[in-house]
């Protein structure tokens, strides 16, 4: 289903291409304007039939129409590659002429250099000789437009508002919560002193929805501690899975890699203790071997101890020794599964009840088939659309679909649904391993580094084939040879590193200054908790990168090379103990809108200028500098999209009291932390008290921590009651 979201994809390129500065650019380029509007033609006809084409690809798996989407796909990254070349040479034109104004205006006296040019229009011309052939193919599959309202847009409209939680209560399922609960005071004869209650089930029936309510009801009765949840899913690794249990029953990291150590650690953690650990979703992958190994360090657990194992297959649960303490978790009856289908194509909508709603209820209960899971689902599509149009989607051709894969059926028809623009974002996650925890704010910042989403600094809130995009696990130690695939793909666009088991891995001194300035089309860079000391001069050379992570390495600098990638919208330095400065010339990113350099003492100061990085919305650390090459704290005047926390240490290198009004902190209005620090060699207690009484921050702020004054007294502001929202 990855090329659903093609649709969204094309409607991106042809916005470039209608942008005014794309043509007049390319207008000093011989015949290449021509040839850019016949491309805005071409892809608008091309995204009229994309909806007959992703639905003829669902239900008939033709061959030819996934080559074909798969074409056009591949066509539509290399055009973006394109454009974006264009707009990475304008922009370091402006920036090197010193005529940078962000979107406001652009400069256009300087005709562009000859060679780039000649390069540029072979490229244009292979582009418009590929999108013919594909137009062609696009007739000869006989594909259509499909007018009215896509399923997309109908998907987005009629979504009301909410305050109640997505789930609200568990509906229909007290008698199976009392069954388990039982079961977790009966104790069979073992040669151990632990039991496993298995609660066995189809997929969908609701099975780690019970494990979850009885698992909150026995934690909060101190039955049992401790106490700890580990999803193990189809992948089973017997390292991770023991080092999860250790880590959740003890509530600390453990960086050790030693899987005999981790056991013992997890042995004397459990040793005469009456634990309850649930493992959540247990395939037959976890072998009658991998089972004893796992289980060794429970063996000497206080009398009474469980284990709550969740899992689709029955084998499973009789291979761990269940016993008679299986609960078999049957579908719910027609009336509680409609009630939990209720619960969400109702929630606080006033619905008018159409005449053949009956006949609705009987589809939609034959469509959920007692699945919890297909019910709420089911009911969360519906909720944004009108019920005048609930009986198309029942209709859908995609319930009849065959189902290899284990997909639900209402799980495709509500990824279908999806707004086209979502179904971009969603496909990008499929770069993800199973069970990955990551952060909204680090999803965010991938989305907007691939283009998924844009970036609104007005706003309070914003939620900003594989063969392109590419994730792996660490190892201990990566080297080159790990990474000889990546050398074969000439336009990656993702290379993120998930590290998941070390605290602190190694990596191939090769990789980063052999192979990675190779992969000059990468968008997203991680090289996170790598012992990586120094980058490359060649990093320079990825133009088009837009997201760097380098936090929790041992670089000591960046290469002045860095302040050339233009485009960079995230640069995550956290946890770099060993940076001493950040380069010069960094307030060329004009693009920057993540710094974060948390964690990072040992920054002497800010680069000059810093001021200039107008969109930078996070930049929890600035170091007060006072030098002609190094930023003053008025500098923070211009930043006016600064939100979360912000740490203005050495604040003694402020000379002028008068400069840290410019910092205009009270303009800050979403800047919810603020620290203020002077080091302990300290200036005069006059010049610290008039600093801090120029340092007033706006009156929402919620936390205020001050380190290091030595003035006699606190400025008037602090503790004055119109700060009614500080909690610490």
């Amino acid at each position: 289903m990855g090329e659903a979201f093609l649709v969204a994809f094309l409607q991106v390129l042809v916005d470039k291409l209608a942008r005014r500065e794309v043509f007049k650019y390319f207008g000093l380029i011989k015949g290449v304007d021509q040839k850019l509007q016949k491309w805005t033609a071409t892809l608008s006809a091309l995204g009229a039939v994309l909806a007959e084409a992703e639905e003829r690809q669902l239900i008939t798996e033709s061959k030819p129409l996934k080559l074909w989407l798969d074409d056009l796909r591949d066509l539509a990254y290399d055009l973006e590659d394109v454009l974006d070349k264009y707009a990475t040479k304008m922009l370091k034109r402006e920036i090197e002429q010193g005529h940078y104004a962000g979107t406001a205006r652009r400069v256009w006296n300087s005709f562009p250099n000859g060679v780039f040019n000649y390069k540029m229009n072979s490229e244009i011309q292979k582009i418009t000789e590929r999108l013919q052939e594909i137009s062609q193919r696009k007739d000869q599959l006989s594909l259509n437009i499909i007018t009215g309202t896509t399923s997309s847009t109908k998907a987005r409209q009629n979504l009301p508002p909410s305050s109640s939680q997505p789930d609200g209560p568990v509906i229909g399922r007290e008698e199976d919560k009392r069954r388990v609960v039982e079961f977790l005071s009966k104790q069979e004869r073992h040669a151990v002193n632990f039991d496993v209650v298995a609660i066995v089930g189809m997929a969908g029936v609701g099975k780690t929805t019970l494990a979850a309510q009885v698992f909150n009801e026995i934690d909060a009765t101190q039955q049992f501690k401790p106490t700890a949840w580990v999803c193990v899913s189809d992948d089973f690794n017997l390292e991770r899975v023991t080092k999860q249990i250790l880590e959740a029953v003890t509530s600390k990291h453990y960086p050790t890699e030693d899987f005999n150590q981790v056991q013992q650690y997890l042995h004397t953690e459990l040793a005469g203790k009456k634990f309850l650990i649930v493992l959540d979703d247990v395939w037959g992958t976890c072998s009658y071997g991998l089972w004893m190994k796992l289980q060794s360090p429970f063996c000497d657990g206080a009398a009474g101890s469980k284990i709550i194992v969740t899992t689709r297959d029955a084998e499973v649960s009789k291979m761990m020794g269940a016993g008679t303490l299986v609960h078999n978790l049957k579908p719910m009856s027609n009336d509680v599964c409609f009630e939990v289908f209720e619960q969400h194509a109702f929630r606080n909508a006033n619905r008018d009840i159409p005449p053949n709603f009956e006949s609705l209820k009987e589809k939609i209960i034959a469509r959920c088939r007692g699945l919890p899971l297909a019910a709420r689902t089911l009911g969360g599509l519906l909720l944004r659309i009108e019920m005048n149009e609930w009986e198309e989607i029942l209709n859908n051709k995609l319930w009849s679909l065959s189902n290899e894969r284990d997909i639900l059926p209402v799980l495709r028809l509500s990824y279908h649904y999806l707004p086209s623009h979502l179904k971009r974002c969603f496909a990008y996650c499929s770069i993800l391993p199973n069970d990955y925890e990551f952060s909204e704010q680090q999803l965010i910042l991938l989305w907007m580094a691939e283009g998924l989403i844009q970036p609104q600094p007005e706003h309070n809130k914003q939620m900003e084939d594989l063969a392109r995009h590419a994730s792996y696990a660490s190892g201990y130690y990566d080297v080159v040879k790990r990474f000889e695939a990546f050398s074969e793909v000439k336009h990656l666009r993702t290379f993120l590193q998930l590290s998941v088991d070390y605290p602190s891995n190694y990596l191939s001194r090769k990789v980063t200054f052999d192979l990675l300035p190779k992969l000059q089309y990468l968008r997203v860079l991680s090289l996170n908790g790598y012992q990586v000391t120094e980058l490359p001069n060649s990093i320079g050379k990825l133009k088009y990168l837009r997201y760097l992570d380098l936090s929790r390495t041992h670089i000591m600098s960046l290469p002045e090379s860095t302040t050339t990638l233009y485009n960079l919208q995230t640069l995550i330095l956290q946890g770099c103990y060993k940076l001493l400065a950040l380069p010069i010339n960094l307030r060329n990113l004009v693009n920057l809108r993540h710094l974060n350099n948390s964690v990072v003492h040992s920054l002497k100061a800010m680069p000059p200028q810093l001021g200039r990085l107008t969109s930078l919305q996070s930049l929890p650390n600035f170091v007060v500098g006072k030098g002609s090459d190094e930023s003053g704290i008025r500098e923070l005047g211009s930043l006016s999209h600064l939100r979360g926390t912000l740490s203005l240490s050495r604040l003694e290198n402020v000379i002028d009291a008068e400069d840290a009004r410019k910092a205009d902190l009270k303009s800050k209005e979403r800047v919810d932390e603020l620290v203020l620090q002077w080091s302990w060699s300290s200036a005069t207690q006059e010049n610290q008290l008039g600093v801090l009484d120029r340092l007033e921050p706006q009156r929402k702020l919620e936390k205020l921590i001050i380190r290091g004054y030595a003035g006699l007294e606190f400025s008037a502001w602090i503790g004055d009651r119109l700060f009614s929202t500080m909690v610490e």
